[in-house]
């Protein structure tokens, strides 16, 4: 029985390419997407899942009430042996303080070698490596990291900097500042952990390293400043909450005690916190999981679509197999068994397109993922099994209650299938869910277009920024006399960071000598006379602070004053200070505003200083004409005025761009997802003209023969199609304004949803669809009346 349904499915298939090379293709992108969406979702819910009792580990962050809620991933660095030696909630306690770009210098054979680590060195107490399982090959987990001057890397870069010899017992030498010998090798980290560095040295070195006094500094935060714990399994969270709030009453008075708050973050939680420096957000993991639904939901539509337009010409095949004795449930079995015919040949080309695509699909997200067989093989039987059924079960019924004598004498017509009215319904709900993802793709390139183009505050473009490795004072003067003599060179100056940068301070501010600190935070920019001039920014009160090496004046921006109620001239000559009260000096003038984070955040309260100590940057204003030369011969400058490190730069626009790096990521995705779905869709809708084009052959004829002129056929076409199209965006325009209203949530400085985009959307759609239906709609229309009326 099976094997003569399947014999009569190919039959059928191969008398109806067309039908099921349609059929095929459509159901095939959309498992393909289901498959990648499938590897995707379940690649970032693996993160740090293989630790071992991973559902005990917490990592400690910092929360500050203020006006706002203010998080961050970085504790004050006492608070870890704090935590460990004042409460025995825990099993295990550690430290880790990550800095990123890091300079590893190598001497073999009497030969340097250098290398710039991007993802940095961790310094690390021993008990980070009881926390999370990360497998030691080689060295003794006893002992490894527990005296000064150890280090233990990975695999892969004990490879890099030795090749082929043993690493253990060799020498790298950290930012030409700290020695470490290298005494265990980790295995290399699995793809699905946070956990990035594969350098780990002794925590013991960082005061050699960083400087001192940072083990009893309770008011300052590095965002690289970790501790991860281990709580024992008696362990509530209601007790580590608790020991959170003693050790805030013990080091902390004042106000300080209603603002500072630690609290413990479960390791699941860490890939999808945003506002933790979470890699994720499991909401646009919801949106992938929702769209990859509808598009295989698309492409069986599309399959229904096609195979109830198709059933009127298996009517007489039908009415025979009933009149020699076949029931009902056996014709709708034989048409499940051509769908899975068909469905299983998709699921082939797909599994194919899925494992050609998961490259391009890595490359994109900058990621290693793999097919996982087990869980992958499970989902395609599962998504085969549902494609079979939800596509296959309405047409399947449809054949099987035909009734004998009127499908015999080719009596049936489209209210025998139902009428139109489903093949409507089904056109429509695939044209809204392609123009939901049409409307979400012009929004997304819109909002990216502004961020990228809007006025910043500061020039952004033809700006080089050179690292400072050392801030010896005679070397940065005699480079930066050297940079300026280059030709193209239009101004220079030592920063900290650009204006807009990752890497940010803030500290608490108190102004004009008031008694209590404002109830907000100030983001520090640390920078030479020349900062405004070589990024283009405006004064509007006062004047630039004079030269100097260490503060002795500040500028503060227009978002300060306004948080102080006041006008811009009113601030100047007034006392700031920062840093605890530290760093004290008059303002000397108000800078315009200009966005110091990216559009996702709001421009913050910024006050800029120079202090020589502090300057990590050369920025260089050049003429792109001459840059190619400009750039040889800063790299000649730089490496002869440091030769013991590693010459890099970037161009600040790039920098800058690193900001959207997600929401690139996002619109690449959305802009594939609906191309995909456009074509799934208009692939349904050159099937379905296709057959109209068959049906209506005669009528065709006949109004041709009567003076119909070829307008008038087309309009015949496309009028349904025209009225559908229109349904299925105003079912579109509301869902994708509330979806895509939420993604702009995400961005403080954003567009306004206007009709104009839903008019770019609806126009498009039309085209694509007027193309679709027009070309076989002309065929149709240009046939010869007399060969269609012929057999009359």
């Amino acid at each position: 029985m099976i094997k003569n349904y399947i014999k009569i499915a190919w039959r059928n298939l191969k008398r109806n390419k067309a039908y099921a090379a349609i059929s095929v293709i459509g159901l095939a992108l959309g498992i393909t997407c289901g498959i990648l969406i499938f590897t995707l979702i379940t690649y970032h819910l693996s993160f740090d899942t293989f630790h071992k009792n991973s559902n005990r580990v917490y990592r400690l962050y910092t929360e500050w009430h203020d006006e706002s809620v203010g998080r961050s991933s970085g504790v004050p660095q006492p608070l870890g042996k704090t935590f460990k030696n004042d409460f025995t909630l825990a099993e295990k306690t550690a430290r880790v303080i990550n800095f990123p770009n890091n300079l590893i210098t190598i001497t073999q054979s009497g030969q340097i070698k250098k290398f710039k680590e991007e993802n940095g060195v961790a310094f690390t107490e021993p008990e980070y490596f009881d926390i999370l399982n990360f497998p030691l090959l080689k060295g003794d987990k006893k002992t490894i990291l527990v005296q000064p001057g150890e280090a233990v890397i990975t695999e892969k870069v004990a490879h890099k900097y030795f090749g082929n010899d043993n690493a253990i017992g060799k020498v790298i030498r950290l930012d030409n500042k700290v020695n470490f010998t290298v005494t265990g090798i980790l295995k290399n980290l699995p793809p699905n952990t946070d956990r990035v560095q594969e350098i780990y040295v002794s925590y013991a070195n960082m005061d050699e390293y960083a400087g001192k006094g940072r083990e009893g500094n309770w008011g300052g935060v590095y965002s690289g400043s970790e501790v991860f714990t281990l709580l024992k399994p008696s362990t509530t969270m209601a007790q580590a909450d608790n020991a959170m709030g003693l050790i805030v009453k013990k080091h902390y008075t004042g106000r300080d005690l209603k603002v500072w708050r630690f609290k413990l973050q479960p390791l699941s939680n860490i890939h999808f916190n945003p506002d933790l420096g979470g890699y994720a957000d499991k909401k646009y993991l919801w949106a992938l999981f929702f769209i990859g639904l509808f598009l295989i939901i698309t492409a069986c539509v599309n399959f229904v679509n096609l195979a109830t337009a198709q059933a009127l010409n298996r009517s007489k095949e039908v009415g025979i197999r009933k009149v020699l004795g076949s029931l009902p449930y056996q014709l709708f079995w034989q048409f499940i068994a051509e769908t899975a015919l068909i469905t299983l040949v998709a699921v082939v080309l797909a599994i194919g397109l899925s494992i050609a695509t998961l490259p391009a699909i890595n490359q994109l997200f900058q990621s290693q993922m793999e097919f996982n067989k087990g869980e992958l093989s499970v989902f395609i039987v599962v998504i085969g099994l549902v494609v079979i059924f939800l596509s296959g079960s309405y047409p399947g019924l449809v054949l099987a209650r035909f009734q004998p004598i009127p499908a015999l004498k080719s009596k049936l017509s489209q209210k025998h299938i139902g009428g139109f009215s489903l093949r409507r319904i089904l056109v429509v709900t695939q044209f809204s869910i392609s123009q939901i993802l049409i409307i979400g793709t012009i929004i997304i390139v819109s909002q990216l277009h502004y961020s990228q183009t809007a006025d910043l505050g500061f020039n952004k473009d033809a700006v080089v920024l050179l690292p400072v490795p050392q801030n010896d004072k005679a070397k940065l003067s005699t480079m930066r006399n050297r940079i300026k003599e280059v030709q193209g060179v239009e101004d220079v100056s030592y920063c900290y960071k650009a204006p807009a940068s990752q890497s940010n301070n803030s500290t608490g501010v108190n102004y004009d000598h008031r008694a209590e600190d404002e109830h907000w935070g100030i983001n520090t920019k640390n920078g030479d006379e020349n900062y405004l001039s070589t990024f283009g920014m405006k004064l509007v009160a006062g004047r630039n602070f004079f030269p100097a090496d260490t503060t002795r004046e500040f500028l503060v921006n227009e978002t300060f004053v306004k948080k102080l109620n006041l006008k811009p001239q009113d601030v100047i000559g007034k006392i700031l200070s920062i840093n605890g009260r530290h760093t004290t000096a008059p303002i000397v003038g108000v800078v315009k505003d200009f966005y110091n984070y990216s559009f996702h955040t709001e421009i913050s309260p910024v006050c800029i200083m120079p202090d020589i100590g502090s300057y990590s940057t050369l920025a260089v204003k050049i003429n792109m004409r001459n840059a190619k030369a400009s750039l040889a011969s800063f790299e000649k400058i730089w490496n002869e005025t440091f030769p013991e490190e590693l010459y890099s730069y970037q161009f600040l626009d790039d920098s800058i761009n690193k900001f959207y790096e997600q929401d690139n990521i996002q619109l690449k995705l959305v802009e594939s997802f609906a191309g995909i779905a456009i074509l799934i869709g208009c692939l349904g809708l050159y099937g379905l003209v296709s057959f109209m084009a068959v049906r209506k052959t005669k009528e065709i004829g006949v109004r041709k023969v009567l003076g119909a002129n070829i307008q008038h056929i087309l309009w015949l076409f496309g009028k349904e199609f025209c009225r559908l199209l229109l349904i299925a965006f105003l079912i579109a325009a509301p869902l994708a304004w509330w979806a895509m209203n939420n993604y702009l949530q995400d961005f403080t400085y954003r567009i306004t949803i206007g009709p104009g985009i839903f008019m770019v959307s609806i126009l498009s759609t039309f085209i694509i669809a007027s193309i679709t239906v027009g070309y076989r709609s002309v065929i149709a229309a240009l046939a010869n009346p007399v060969k269609s009326l012929r057999s009359e």
